[in-house]
């Protein structure tokens, strides 16, 4: 099997390399080899490559900037996915792209499904669905998982930027109003790699199991690190942003469970992804 990733300095792609290696023969390609911008270079390279699997792991996701940005974030988001999949249904090939949460508007109550209306706040989360919506018109060979609050041990994400802060500052302020399920990039990257080869394709949500706030996720993460700021919960208005957040980012596993796959609860696997940080 030749699996074509992209976005492999990002942080699921960071993870996925090493593990899908050991399905096949593996080309990742970065953003100084394969610009998604530039529609024509993504299908002569994918032409060129002829893969079995591509798995797209790349994405604009400055969430804020995307909202003075919004052609670009679009076309990485939101082309790039669609010739993609136009160059995946040309070969037959599979296309395993990731989503998330921001597709919906945070308004319902309870956990959203797959079939639930979207509804999108942001640029970010219009470019996202925007990309969904073109690979399922394809009518390529597909598996769409969305996936939220997404964290690693490198790059750029709330759990690293705790840990710095935490480190530097006596107290902090954190929004609480706002739920969904932190998510390591490592489980997802592992998950994928299971639901590999022949997985069942759809849509299919992928988070870790279990919901907490900011706020929360933030006192648990000071908990684990043995650092001791004071967090003070805030409300979502007195935090400016550019974008706006869903309050409610809880995303229902069940259909991925009833694949016989089951993610890991956000705390075990936050313990796990902390215990190697503070061992490096």
């Amino acid at each position: 099997m030749r699996c074509l990733l992209t976005g492999p300095t990002g942080q699921v792609g960071w993870e996925l390399a090493p593990r899908l290696a050991a399905l096949g023969e593996v080309v990742a390609l970065d953003r100084s080899a394969l610009d998604l911008a530039d529609a024509g270079a993504i299908r002569a390279r994918v032409r060129d490559l002829r893969p079995d699997v591509i798995v797209n792991a790349a994405a604009y996701t400055a969430v804020d900037r995307a909202e003075s940005e919004p052609d670009l974030a679009f076309a990485i988001n939101g082309v790039a996915p669609g010739v993609l999949a136009d160059e995946a249904k040309r070969l037959g090939a599979l296309l395993v792209h990731y989503s998330t949460d921001y597709v919906f508007d945070g308004t319902k109550e309870g956990a959203y499904v797959e079939d639930d209306a979207t509804n999108p706040l942001s640029v970010y989360g219009r470019s996202k669905l925007e990309g969904e919506r073109a690979i399922q018109a394809s009518g390529c060979r597909q598996v769409i998982l969305r996936t939220s609050w997404v964290y690693s041990g490198r790059g750029h994400n709330f759990l690293l930027t705790m840990l710095r802060l935490g480190a530097e500052r006596p107290e902090l302020r954190v929004v609480g109003d706002q739920r969904g399920a932190p998510t390591w990039a490592r489980d997802i990257a592992e998950a994928t790699v299971q639901l590999l080869p022949g997985p069942p394709e759809g849509l299919f949500h992928l988070t870790a199991a279990g919901a907490t706030t900011w706020y929360d996720f933030a006192c648990e993460i000071m908990r684990q690190a043995g650092l001791t700021p004071v967090i003070r919960r805030i409300r979502s208005a007195e935090y400016a942003t550019a974008a706006r957040r869903p309050a409610n980012s809880i995303l229902d596993n069940a259909r991925l469970r009833a694949t016989g796959f089951v993610m890991p609860a956000w705390e075990a696997s936050l313990r796990r992804c902390v215990g190697e940080i503070r061992r490096r």
